[in-house]
């Protein structure tokens, strides 16, 4: 088993299911697709508050952004051949869609949650520089010893 930072999106191919520990910790687990040429699918668990915050807004077909560790394991699968599962213990899932209006020719992404708005600085909170005549005191390209 390896462990490693990982962040991907995809697709979600199977609705999320949530379920309890016997410690009534909250676990939620999915599958997303990464890759949909190869059909690469990644399994996603998250724990805790993300549990329940993920399992209320995602569904299958959503596209997530997923954040966290990544697991892979070594299975026999019923051919007695090894195949690997790569598994993500999720730090943060980021529900995205997409605008198709937005750009031209394309799409682009789009949080599906408001982003926070800053409003624009005043002219009077604009720092604003004094220009100095520095010219002269540059280094001739004959001064620099290299």
């Amino acid at each position: 088993m390896t462990l490693a930072k990982i962040t991907v999106s995809g697709k979600i191919t199977k609705n999320p299911e949530k379920r309890f520990t016997q410690n009534n910790l909250a676990i939620t687990s999915f599958v997303i697709d990464v890759n949909p040429q190869d059909e690469t699918l990644v399994r996603v668990f998250a724990m805790g508050n993300l549990a329940d915050r993920t399992a209320d807004t995602i569904k299958m077909g959503d596209t997530v952004l997923v954040d966290g560790r990544m697991q892979t394991t070594s299975v026999k699968g019923t051919n007695g051949k090894d195949r690997k599962i790569i598994e993500i213990n999720a730090a943060a899932v980021e529900k995205i869609t997409f605008d198709y209006s937005a750009s031209v020719g394309g799409y682009s992404a789009v949080q599906s949650q408001p982003a926070q708005t800053t409003a624009a600085p005043k002219s009077s909170d604009i720092v604003q520089f004094a220009v100095d005549e520095i010219s002269e005191d540059l280094i001739d390209e004959d001064e620099i010893p290299f």
